[in-house]
């Protein structure tokens, strides 16, 4: 059986599927070590509609890999530090990744796939309610078919 390649994010009250950018395959490799992955989202302070996870001085050993300064709504970036600290950077809408330092660029190596059409109210959730808990895990089949199965019941 190989590897899957999507992951499940629930986000507060949301749930998104994701799959991981092979661009990206040593930032993929560390990722998937953590998983599953368990923290609070905050909105951003610099860089327009997204959302983070601060992780001050966590070195992953990752290089820069697929980096961009100006990701789109639904792509998931991982800073590995530098002139800023490190931090996981989820996007929902329109952003010029920055600090208090300046521009600054990181690796993009997720991307949400399904359930994009919640992102918008995740982010404006952060932004007017405070820290929701976030948890990323690898998504089997079945969980896959559970997440369309209750998308499609929403829809």
């Amino acid at each position: 059986m190989s590897e899957s390649n999507t992951v499940l994010i629930t986000a507060g009250p949301y749930q998104f599927l994701a799959s991981f950018e092979s661009a990206a395959p040593k930032t993929v490799a560390m990722f998937r070590k953590l998983l599953p992955y368990r923290q609070q989202l905050i909105h951003v302070r610099w860089s327009g509609e997204g959302m983070w996870v601060p992780l001050g001085e966590t070195d992953f050993g990752v290089p820069f890999e697929n980096h961009t300064a100006h990701p789109g709504a639904g792509q998931i970036l991982l800073y590995p530090g530098g002139i800023s600290e490190t931090e996981f950077l989820f996007c929902y809408g329109g952003v010029a990744f920055a600090s208090k330092m300046g521009p600054l660029a990181a690796n993009h190596f997720l991307t949400i796939t399904e359930g994009a059409e919640n992102l918008r109210a995740l982010g404006e959730l952060v932004l007017w309610k405070g820290a929701q808990n976030v948890v990323f895990e690898l998504a089997d089949e079945e969980t896959i078919n559970n997440f369309r199965k209750a998308r499609s019941a929403k829809l």
